[in-house]
């Protein structure tokens, strides 16, 4: 079964417990501090980091959070009723294993406000016997060391041992060594090491980052130096980048459940828990000291850096935690939003930064950019922030202070990931946007939750201002808002039921464009859209500039029987919001309830948000509404509570059943209705192209020019021979030119640029300059770069060559196994299997050979690829390198070609990567070329256990091996 809520899991820890209190100088009335040995040691390490240190209890915001944890830990005491079905009469136990966790995250919060000051409870003797009664109920009845599972199995490996190991280590000297060698067995019987055997199924991500938590504290309390050694060497297959599936991606994407990116929900535990764990075993003969534990590091910038502004994390990568809100099942009743997640996240790195993991310079930079975030974060600050718990509260009470750091701005520029994302920011407004794709879902529902989060990747561009529209998300936006006129999304109004589409990202389009071009300050970012459980079809691309986003729609095409929209916004007003609306200089009416065809409309603005030009003048539908709704109408865990609040909303109407309709509008942020207007008498951009086919524009303002094909062609200056995405800057003296392939079909993508005058290029990675002569001519790489682009500057001076481009297809090519198939051949297979056991006629070694006719390559060899496209095909693991080897170019056949007669691979040539996702991968041979013929044998790096790779063949019906040879 999938994992339950996180509200219910994770969050409850702390929120549902009211833990906000967790930290407070540790006095003399707990338990003793004196640490013994190296055991003792890191079980009050983490006593600290439960409790805090270095603030003053009597002081706010300590004080108020402190009583607020006492009053919850004596309405829990007082309720306790252990008898034969329950701890709690409101907690059963024996059918919901949630209710096991709910029962020990109470114990927890006893514990706390036990061991805390200023709860009114510290070190109260009867309250602890409560706590071990309680402990003692629960390993009797229900988390038993024979216990059989039930329910959600992170209750049993997750939620239920994580409570119980931290009231063990908050009561520890209250417990007897009985006790707390049975509470462990009990752990133990759940949670054994080999859940961290396989980093299969829901050990990956955060999930193992959860169990290695889990095993690591086992290990503390139980003086178990083996279970600190495994949970320790346990987190190793969380650093590595990953191709496909959950983790971290080389370009900052972060994914969960395979198809979700989950930066803001599961990253955050993720990097809750590696800085918890760091700091625990930091010093001790356990410390993490994997050199790839600098992926998470570097992380920081690149993948949680981009969606954090102003303190919030934006939605677009929360997943189901956009609809959690205000929950029954949380003490505090406070509701749950895109600040308090992203605060949460900043308690994280400053975690992580007092660690001493990284290096002092990388800790200085995230306390600088946490410094700026917390304080310009003026909509929820930090410090009021009552789902912090007081160790994350004195850290940024004491950053706050610190005046040797400087607050760092927010990060400029703009991103596009590889999980359906992209990013821009400005220096007074940032935006995202949310797309979807075969790899990733429409949305994700589950346990209840994000029911009708049905169209939140159908093109979603939320948007915030510096010092504006911080809660335009955070104050009821999605209990209240039409989930049919999500912003910036083309949608079918076909009628969806709650949860349609089947839970946990069961529901994912067949598109495979989606993605963009970014240089890193400027992108073009397009979605072949789909839509959830309708015929809707269309193409819709965004461009990123300096201060504006440029939105366009084309082929918009349904057959639902219904009429389909483009929202341009639907701006939240808040409880009682009047903002004023201006179309071509008129105010239009405020009353609630309006509603209006605008026709041949220019320009509009909304006072306090910004402004949208139509350069054509257009037809759009305006409104202002009130709308009603719950947390429950969209979680089945929320409150029932009615909140109602107004909405402006902009859309343009495609009618029923439209076929390729289209549209244009210009996102000018922050714009007031003179910016606006004054931008549409006077437009910096032109749209070069705007169908089915390729969507194009150019910019004055910046030098920019963006174009998204989504089949070869020519829009304006660009022709290209693939699909792709293509950014230019002209500026100076420099033409910089970004080329993606956002469908990842395509191995490479030939470019042309009607541009003359550019002699020479710098050297790039993956891209090869056929031709400068009139027009720039470029043969780019796309194959295994993950949609990711790449990027040449071109200049005025000096001179480079031209280049010849030659594809040859394999005359020959086979895999050859040892052991008992030695003497067989398979060289007719359709695919070409691969894997090094490093080890001697073991009869799963597989080798591939392929051979070429060379003779015709012109002039001398520059570079030459060979291009394989396939996938790993094995249970031990998700992704894997391929090497290419100098081979003989002994005479063999296909028919004939066995592991005994092949010609053994000798100079080792280039490598790559493949995952369970098929895909290209890039091979350099170009040593290898230095005869009319090359045989070329691909296998993996020797000395080195590989996994089983499955590579399509000459043979093969699509994708076929080739080597693509550079020559001038």
């Amino acid at each position: 079964m999938p994992p339950s809520p996180l509200l219910s899991r994770r969050r409850l820890l702390r929120l549902a417990t009211g833990s906000v209190a967790l930290g407070a100088v540790l006095l003399a009335a707990g338990p003793a501090r004196a640490a013994a040995d190296t055991y003792d040691t890191l079980r009050l390490r983490w006593r600290d980091l439960l409790t805090g240190t270095g603030f003053d209890p009597a002081a706010e915001p300590y004080a108020g959070t402190l009583r607020g944890l006492g009053e919850r830990a004596l309405a829990q005491y007082t309720a306790m009723a252990p008898g034969p079905g329950s701890l709690w009469p409101d907690l059963p136990l024996g059918t919901n294993s949630a209710n096991i966790t709910g029962s020990y995250v109470r114990l927890r919060t006893m514990a706390l406000a036990w061991s805390q000051p200023g709860t009114g409870l510290t070190a109260d003797p009867a309250l602890a016997t409560a706590i071990a009664t309680g402990l003692d109920h629960l390993h009797a009845n229900a988390y038993t060391p024979t216990a059989t599972a039930y329910g959600n199995w992170w209750d049993w490996q997750i939620g239920s041992p994580q409570a119980l190991l931290d009231v063990c280590v908050l009561v520890h000297d209250r417990l007897t060594a009985a006790q707390l060698t049975g509470y462990l067995g009990a752990v133990a019987h759940a949670v054994p090491d080999s859940r961290l055997t396989s980093y299969t199924g829901t050990s990956t991500g955060a999930n193992r980052v959860d169990l290695c938590r889990v095993i690591a504290l086992c290990g503390v309390l139980g003086r178990n130096s083996a279970r600190l050694g495994a949970a320790s060497t346990a987190l190793s297959p969380v650093f590595p980048y990953v191709l496909s599936g959950d983790g971290l991606y080389a370009d900052g994407s972060f994914v969960q459940h395979t198809w979700v990116p989950y930066t803001g929900s599961y990253g955050e535990v993720l990097l809750g828990g590696l800085s918890k764990l760091f700091a625990l075993l930091a010093g001790s003969a356990w410390q993490v000291t994997d050199p790839q534990r600098q992926n998470v590091f570097d992380s920081i910038a690149t993948a949680w850096a981009p969606f954090l502004y102003n303190g919030l994390v934006m939605d677009a990568v929360g997943g189901r935690s956009v609809s959690r809100g205000r929950q029954v099942g949380d003490l505090l009743q406070l509701q749950q939003d895109d600040h308090t997640r992203g605060h949460t996240i900043l308690g994280h790195i400053l975690r992580l930064a007092d660690s001493g993991a990284a290096s002092a310079a990388q800790s200085a930079g995230w306390r600088a950019a946490v410094k700026g975030w917390i304080t310009r974060d003026q909509y929820r600050p930090y410090l009021t922030n009552a789902y912090l718990d007081v160790p994350e509260l004195a850290r940024a009470q004491a950053l706050l202070a610190d005046a040797s750091v400087t607050p760092a701005a927010e990060p400029a520029g703009a991103r596009v990931f590889a999980m359906d994302r992209a990013v821009v920011r400005r220096a007074g407004w940032a935006a995202s946007l949310s797309l979807c794709s075969a790899r990733t879902t429409f949305y994700e529902t589950g346990n209840g939750e994000h029911l009708r989060g049905w169209h939140t990747n159908s093109g979603l561009l939320n948007w915030w201002g510096s010092n504006y529209g911080n809660g335009q998300y955070s104050d009821a936006f999605w209990p209240t808002v039409d989930p049919y006129r999500m912003p910036g999304t083309t949608v079918s109004t076909k009628p969806l039921a709650d949860a349609a589409g089947g839970a946990w990202g069961a529901a994912r389009p067949d598109n495979v464009w989606a993605g963009g071009s970014t240089d890193g300050t400027y992108a073009a970012v397009g979605q072949d859209l789909r839509g959830l459980s309708s015929t809707l079809r269309g193409r819709k691309s965004w461009f990123l500039l300096d201060d504006s986003v440029l939105c366009l729609g084309a082929g918009i095409t349904c057959t639902d029987g219904v009429p389909v929209e483009t929202v341009i916004d639907n701006r939240n007003l808040g409880a009682t919001g009047t903002h004023a609306l201006t179309v071509d200089g008129v105010a239009q009416p405020t009353t609630l309830g309006w509603s209006q065809q605008l026709t041949g409309a220019r320009s509009v603005a909304l006072t306090g948000f910004g402004g949208y030009v139509f350069p054509t003048g257009t037809s759009l539908r305006a409104k202002r509404e009130s709308r009603t709704g719950s947390w429950h109408d969209i979680n089945g865990n929320g409150t029932t509570e009615q909140l109602t609040r107004r909405y402006l909303t902009l859309w343009f109407d495609h009618g029923t059943d439209p076929a390729g309709a289209g549209y244009e509008y210009l996102l000018m942020p922050g714009a007031t209705a003179a910016a606006a207007a004054a931008r549409a008498a006077a437009p910096t951009t032109t749209v070069l192209a705007n169908s089915a086919s390729v969507q194009a524009v150019s910019d004055s303002a910046s030098g920019v020019t963006g174009a998204n094909f989504f089949a070869a062609g020519t829009a304006g200056p660009i022709t290209v021979s693939a699909p792709c995405s293509v950014l230019f800057r002209e500026s100076g003296g420099t033409l910089t030119v970004t080329v993606a392939d956002p469908s990842r079909l395509a191995a490479t993508v030939t470019v042309t640029l009607a541009r003359a005058g550019w002699t020479s290029a710098d050297t790039s990675p993956g891209v090869n300059v056929l031709s400068l002569n009139g027009s720039v001519t470029l043969l780019v790489e796309t194959g295994g770069t993950q949609g990711a682009g790449r990027t040449v500057t071109l200049r005025r001076t000096g001179t480079a060559p031209a280049a010849t481009a030659t594809a040859l297809a394999p005359v020959r090519d086979a895999f050859v196994r040892d052991g008992s198939y030695a003497d067989t051949a398979y060289g007719t297979a359709t695919t070409l299997t691969v894997k090094n056991t490093n080890s001697t006629a073991s009869g799963f070694d597989r080798r591939a050979l392929l051979s070429f006719d060379t003779s015709a390559v012109p002039g001398t060899v520059r570079r030459a690829v060979l291009w394989l496209h396939g996938a790993v095909a094995d249970s031990g693991g998700t992704q894997t390198t391929l090497q290419a080897f100098a081979t003989a170019p002994t005479p063999w056949a296909e028919s004939t070609l066995t592991w005994n007669s092949a010609p053994t691979p000798a100079a080792a040539l280039g490598t790559g990567r493949l995952s369970t996702t098929p895909d290209w991968t890039a091979l350099d041979v170009t040593a290898a070329l230095t005869g009319p013929a090359t045989t070329l044998t691909v296998w993996q790096p020797l000395g080195a256990v590989g996994l089983a790779v499955n590579l399509n063949s000459r043979e093969h019906p699509a994708d076929r091996p080739f080597l693509q040879v550079i020559s001038s």
